[in-house]
């Protein structure tokens, strides 16, 4: 049973191996078209990354990756940078077993060895801010997908200090620091998130439906109200039935058959299959910025909120979690109350 089990373990990290290489390849072909100077210094640029992995998340399995510094980052003369260790690449064989002797040889001094012990103290702790930023993005807590991300946590040494209890409060510094750099790195990560115009990603279903000639228009005002995205549309031979093709979100498709039923008179019947996932290509903090922008929603009160805004808005009530709008949106004085002295 251990060497079944072992055999499945291989393969699977072959197959993410396998998947990796794929997709990366895939990327490479695309600038190769266009640009082979680019796309070689492109690959160059991946194949040191791939030799850096630190980390997956969320669960340590997920589609992010956390990578180590860069061996070359500049540092102060008394602040040392939590270096990390390429675990997963070293599983998926992109580098050899590397030994852990990553202390410079400059560290002599004792300050010096503290600090590089501190460091190797805190690797978990980074990896924990990681986890815990990709288990929960900065939109509406959700888990995050494919993203990478490249922390440096430099550490300093403490103050000098006179009192007689010092080695009692760094004791006590050390067990609060620790939750710290969890804290640190979590909020670095969502921040830098939020930096890149992140998107909402939603569940897709694949809808087949069916529907005689003359109940089309209520199937169509149905799938309209649905955020529904026709595929195709065609009839069936010898009959008066059509069949249309579409996704639906999986969001807006609770109570759908029924809706449909309603609408049709229950001649439509419809098939609700998972397709996949599907970005929203709205900006859900999108503000007039540009002039042909400002000319056409002024200062932002005339912009329409947008489907993903209200998703996120929709889930972050669901979850208990804060949401950006105004309770009253124009305030007028109620002039049709009588005045009662």
């Amino acid at each position: 049973f251990e060497t079944q089990g072992s055999d499945v373990l291989q393969n699977q990290v072959e197959e993410l191996k396998n998947r990796i290489m794929k997709a990366l390849e895939s990327d490479i072909a695309s600038w190769t078209e266009r640009d082979k100077d680019r796309a070689e210094k492109y690959k160059l640029k991946w194949q040191k990354f791939l030799e850096r992995i630190w980390s997956l998340g969320p669960r340590h399995v997920g589609p992010n990756m956390l990578f180590t510094p860069d061996s070359g980052s500049i540092t102060n003369d008394s602040s040392i940078v939590i270096r990390g260790s390429p675990y997963v690449s070293e599983r998926l064989g992109f580098i050899e077993l590397s030994s852990n002797n990553d202390t410079p040889a400059d560290a002599s001094s004792d300050i010096s060895q503290a600090l590089h012990r501190e460091a190797e103290s805190l690797q978990n702790s980074v990896v924990s801010g990681f986890q815990l930023a990709t288990g929960a993005g900065p939109l509406c807590d959700e888990p995050m997908w494919g993203l990478g991300f490249l922390v440096e946590v430099h550490i300093s040494p403490l103050a000098e200090q006179s009192d007689e209890s010092d080695s009692i409060q760094q004791t006590d510094q050390h067990a609060i620091f620790t939750g710290q750099v969890i804290t640190a790195v979590k909020d670095a990560c969502r921040e830098a998130v939020l930096k890149h115009k992140p998107q909402l990603v939603e569940a897709m279903n694949f809808c087949e439906l069916t529907t005689p000639t003359e109940f089309l228009g209520p199937m169509y005002a149905v799938l309209n109200r649905r955020r529904a995205r026709v595929l195709k549309e065609e009839m069936q031979g010898g009959s008066s039935l059509f069949t249309i093709h579409a996704y639906v979100p999986v969001s807006e498709s609770l109570g759908f058959a029924d809706e449909l039923r309603r609408w049709t008179s229950g001649a439509a019947s419809a098939l609700l299959v998972m397709s996949h996932w599907e970005a929203l290509p709205e900006d859900p903090f999108f503000v007039p910025k540009t002039e042909e922008e400002v000319e056409e929603f002024g200062d932002g009160s005339s912009v329409l909120p947008n489907t993903a805004r209200k998703l996120i808005d929709a889930v972050r009530r669901r979850k208990g979690l804060r949401v950006e709008e105004k309770v009253v949106q124009h305030a007028t004085k109620q002039r049709t109350r009588a005045r009662k002295v």
